[in-house]
């Protein structure tokens, strides 16, 4: 598990007319939420503040104070409320302009869509569990890819190529989806809810995980189709026998883990 220092020295941040007066702790907590674009308190706590809530509390009231993230409340599926944090505009123009992530590192602002938001607040707990499992073998972790970005980028270079009428579609798609390092399964090319890209000590190759967060709501096909493009396959522990069952239905080799 990760642990940031908390400190009380402030560091002071200028973007554009405003200045913003900033701990380190507070652009960590920047950073967690402009990659998984929204996180629930309860997560930021236990990964990013190593269980201490007074300190989470702190630092997020300052950031709140400051516009440049904004807490609000989901419900799960049993209709419970969770709390949860966002990018502001004004959070995520500091983050893109203050050369704090990598370029390469895509980030987001607010919800997008309130029904989703319960399903991608679990991908940083998500990713906690499988980053951890990559550190602990000697893997760093370089970049964070949800599928709003791979879907742009992909449905994109779908759009151009098919309109190369001199080229067979579906060896256009078998070439975008090699680019992407995915898999064309039944005509289509999934893609996973987060790939996390790492590299191992030593090596100067990248390596890839495909995560997806399957739910009570997957459909056989839809699982299948994930399953077969890959992807490792986590589901909450109350939602892990069900999908079990379609997994065997389908005779499937995936495993359905729990998280």
């Amino acid at each position: 598990m990760r642990e940031i220092l908390f400190q009380r020295v402030r560091t002071q941040y200028t973007d554009r007319n405003k200045t913003y007066s900033l701990r380190d702790s507070e652009i960590h907590t920047l950073a967690e939420v402009g990659k998984f674009r929204v996180v629930a308190a309860r997560d930021l706590v236990e990964f990013a503040y190593s269980g201490n809530r007074s300190r989470m509390e702190n630092d997020v009231e300052n950031l709140v104070r400051q516009g440049l993230i904004k807490q609000t409340t989901i419900a799960d599926p049993e209709h419970n409320p969770t709390q949860v944090v966002t990018l502001t505009k004004e959070g995520h123009k500091l983050l893109s302009r203050g050369k704090i992530l990598p370029s390469s590192q895509a980030t987001y602002h607010g919800l997008k869509k309130s029904k989703e938001a319960f399903h991608d607040a679990d991908l940083y707990r998500l990713y906690h569990k499988v980053s951890d499992q990559i550190e602990s073998r000697g893997g760093r972790v370089l970049r964070v890819q949800l599928d709003y970005e791979m879907k742009r980028e992909l449905y994109a270079r779908l759009s151009r190529g098919s309109r190369d009428k001199s080229r067979n579609s579906e060896t256009v798609r078998k070439e975008i989806a090699e680019r992407y390092h995915l898999k064309v399964v039944s005509g289509k090319i999934p893609i996973p809810d987060v790939r996390i890209e790492y590299a191992n000590e030593n090596e100067n190759e990248i390596h890839r995980r495909d995560l997806e967060l399957a739910t009570e709501h997957y459909r056989p096909r839809g699982l299948s189709q994930k399953a077969r493009a890959g992807f490792q396959i986590y589901a909450r522990h109350g939602e892990t026998d069900r999908l079990r069952r379609i997994r065997d239905d389908q005779e499937l080799s995936a495993a359905i883990l729990g998280f």
